[in-house]
């Protein structure tokens, strides 16, 4: 028994080298069990310890008769520049599936944020790994402005909401981040191709611009075995004279 925990773990630790050397990239599916037990002269349960090691250590997300594959890599992604371009500068390859983009009227929404028009502009996206696993579920809503309004018509500016905002004179400076978990109701289950009641972060953003107006809400549900939440508090002596608060970022695993 000794013996079999130490071939598990050679395995695991190899894998894990390959992993961060970027050798197996984030996304990327590991060799199937059959391959790793050539690979490593051990039999199937020996693979599948080493992958259960793995696992527990966050680098691969392991789904039935799909595969296992490589998770993010721990480093920090800012979701202020958005969901797609931070995941793009760590590496990721995640596509990105708009599945709502249209003017809507929301006076409940517009009375929590405490603002009188009742007109939002309604952007809900799937974010999508290569082999096809959705790890992301943002619903954006932005207040109406005339200079949006042929938005929903003709589309983004180059697919980023960030760049169309910014064409129009548009920008988030600062705001507030809320973080819970909670389970996935049946539709949301439908679209993330998952089970209903698994639970996922969910993550609600209200930014504002220079002059205090909203920005953007956004709601977020993101894969716990891809996203944690990262919060930092205090303040460094560069940030003192800017009065920053806390500031939240998801952050990719391991932990």
């Amino acid at each position: 028994m000794p013996k079999q925990v130490l071939k598990h773990q050679r395995i695991a630790r190899v894998l894990a080298r390959e992993i961060h050397s970027g050798a197996l990239e984030p996304g990327s599916r590991l060799p199937g069990e059959h391959a790793l037990t050539r690979r490593f002269a051990v039999s199937r349960a020996t693979v599948r310890q080493a992958l259960d090691e793995l696992s527990k250590q966050g680098l691969i997300s392991t789904h039935a008769g799909v595969g296992s594959f490589v998770t993010f890599d721990g480093g920090l992604l800012d979701n202020r520049l958005g969901w797609t371009r931070a995941l793009a500068d760590q590496g990721a390859q995640v596509t990105t599936e708009v599945l709502r983009l249209e003017a809507v009227r929301d006076a409940r929404l517009a009375g929590e944020l405490g603002i009188e028009g009742v007109e939002f502009m309604a952007l809900d996206r799937l974010r999508v790994l290569p082999e096809g696993t959705p790890v992301a579920l943002e619903r954006s809503r932005v207040p109406m402005v005339a200079a949006l309004a042929d938005v929903p018509l003709g589309g983004l500016l180059d697919g980023s909401l960030t760049k169309t905002l910014a064409a129009v004179g548009i920008r988030a400076t600062h705001g507030d981040e809320w973080a819970s978990v909670r389970q996935l109701a049946a539709d949301e289950a439908t679209l993330l191709r998952r089970q209903v009641g698994e639970v996922w972060l969910n993550t609600r953003r209200v930014s504002r611009g220079p002059d205090g107006r909203i920005v953007e809400q956004v709601t977020s549900l993101l894969d716990p075995a891809r996203f944690q939440l990262h919060l930092g508090f205090g303040e460094s002596p560069d940030e003192t004279a800017l009065g920053s608060g806390n500031e939240a970022a998801a952050k990719k695993r391991p932990r």
